[in-house]
């Protein structure tokens, strides 16, 4: 699981651990977990890290990867109305962030053995190609707003948004492919915008390959009913003149 800050909680960590799954997170700027450990060796002179707290360490560090390990403290869910503490170690990799110039510091349980302090940070990374890909989801193909609390219609209009984006990746790629040199201008979320305002002209030639003729009295009764306004019961100001 790769876990927003706004999500950050030590004691879900925890349970996370201790039912065989993995996470990754940004470590919260209020927290100084304890070093206990080191899970890479160095070599040359090196500070000696065990024993102290992260803010001791950090602001002294020169060399741009740090994999230790950690010990936090926690609340433990309630249970009977009473709520007890308990501590746990985790892995902590900090790595060095030229753009920014300081180490951006994560907390996880993925061994050593599995991904390295660099992937950590590769791999956090692309939780912001999932945000976007629910960005391009919300903002472009209609999933912000469902006007419905029917479940069967609910699932339908998310399979639509789901294979509306499906259809906009994959003409992307041939786009992409066909422009290698502009290659890194072809953004996701200006594709998304130019996908959906062209999207009718696409579907146009589709029906025409498979021999559908979409004739003026089918196009009007789409329109009669798409532009219908499901909030039945909204009062509006003209409705007093149109009636």
């Amino acid at each position: 699981m790769l876990i927003n800050l706004g999500f950050y909680k030590h004691n879900t960590f925890a349970r996370i651990d201790e039912n065989g799954g993995y996470f990754v997170s940004r470590l919260k700027s209020n927290v100084d977990p304890l070093i206990v450990g080191t899970k890479r060796t160095w070599r040359g002179r090196s500070i000696d890290v065990v024993g102290k707290r992260l803010s001791e360490v950090l602001p002294k560090l020169k060399r741009h990867v740090v994999d230790v390990e950690v010990e936090v403290e926690f609340k433990r869910r309630a249970y009977n109305g009473k709520q007890k503490g308990d501590a746990k170690r985790f892995r902590l990799v900090a790595t060095y962030n030229k753009e920014v110039k300081k180490h951006h510091v994560y907390i996880t349980n993925i061994p050593v053995e599995r991904l390295d302090a660099e992937d950590i940070a590769v791999l956090y990374s692309a939780r912001w190609e999932i945000e976007f890909i629910f960005k391009e989801l919300k903002s472009r193909y209609g999933i912000d707003i469902l006007p419905t609390s029917n479940p069967q219609v609910v699932e339908a209009l998310l399979w639509v948004g789901i294979l509306t984006l499906i259809v906009s990746r994959r003409v992307y790629c041939l786009v992409f492919s066909a422009n290698l040199e502009n290659a890194p201008r072809y953004t996701h979320l200006r594709w998304a915008t130019i996908f959906a305002e062209k999207s009718h002209r696409l579907l146009d030639a589709v029906l025409d390959y498979a021999e559908i003729d979409a004739g003026l009295m089918e196009l009007f009764e789409v329109y009669q009913s798409q532009a219908l306004d499901p909030n039945v019961n909204r009062k509006r100001l003209m409705d007093q003149w149109r009636a």
